[in-house]
């Protein structure tokens, strides 16, 4: 495993971490009883955490694949818990030399706005026509087949669009290879479907989370949670799995709205810690 600026090496497979926008997030966020007392690391402005919306570019030698596809240009404004900006995917895949037209797949994580949101434009047209979606089934029965759980019409609609056509969509309901060495997770709590994503090449391994783990905070304070939790005794089962995959001594991680996407492990022993 390496790192050059701001690309993880895993094997023969690079991991671009790409920003979508800024997510704002006040403490209670996590939980009616989480205060910004004591971790002020985390709250750096005005008693908020200002997070990333974070996407992954996974490139091996014929696929190149996007993981979670961002909050779109668009806003989602619950405050004073949480506020969301998207819009800036397609500057960072610029940036790394992608085009929507070079993308293979997208890996949503999950069907939350901020993970969805440029899958389609206002029209229900792919913003990546050439890639197959891959998609957790809990979260397409739960999100696109029933209307009462919010989701922007125009990304219901293009997902129901290739549905019907047969030809781009991938619903997954156990773990699943997408190609060699991205394998999929499932990883079910704060949403139904939650996927994470494997990438493993050679000895070296890497897991994106999405928001299986919002912050690495949560090491430390099992009890916060995601105000977006489906199922959150069952989310903090998974953290805690997920923790302890991470103290292995080989294998990275890094989430959605990890504090400048950084990747880091678990530190085994008495007091486990995370080191970037």
């Amino acid at each position: 495993m390496s790192t050059t600026g701001s690309t993880m090496r895993i094997g023969e497979i690079d991991i671009h971490p790409v920003t979508d926008g800024v997510f704002r997030a006040s403490p209670a966020y996590f939980g009616d009883h989480v205060r910004a007392d004591g971790h002020e690391d985390l709250f750096t402005r005005h008693g908020m955490a200002w997070l990333p919306i974070g996407c992954f570019l996974v490139r091996t030698k014929d696929r190149t694949v996007l993981v979670d596809a961002g909050m779109g240009p668009d806003i989602a404004d619950a405050s004073p818990r949480r506020l969301l900006i998207g819009g800036q995917l397609p500057l960072g895949l610029r940036a790394v030399g992608v085009s929507p037209s070079q993308v293979t797949d997208v890996i949503c994580t999950h069907l939350h706005s901020d993970h969805c949101g440029w899958l389609f434009d206002l029209d229900a047209a792919p913003t990546f026509p050439n890639a197959s979606i891959w998609i957790g089934a809990g979260d397409w029965h739960h999100f696109v087949q029933d209307p009462a759980h919010a989701m922007r019409d125009h990304i219901r609609h293009g997902l129901r669009i290739a549905a019907d056509r047969g030809d781009r969509l991938r619903l997954v309901d156990r773990d699943t290879t997408v190609a060699p060495g991205i394998t999929l997770t499932m990883t079910p709590g704060h949403t139904p479907g939650h996927l994470c994503v494997i990438v493993s090449s050679g000895t070296s391994r890497a897991l994106l989370l999405g928001d299986a783990i919002i912050c690495p905070v949560q090491l430390d304070e099992p009890t916060w949670r995601s105000m977006g939790d489906v199922d959150p005794e069952l989310a903090q089962q998974v953290r805690e799995r997920l923790f302890r995959e991470l103290e292995d001594g080989n294998t990275l991680g890094a989430g959605a709205h990890f504090p400048e996407l950084q990747f880091g492990r678990v530190l085994a022993g008495q007091g486990r810690r995370w080191l970037t």
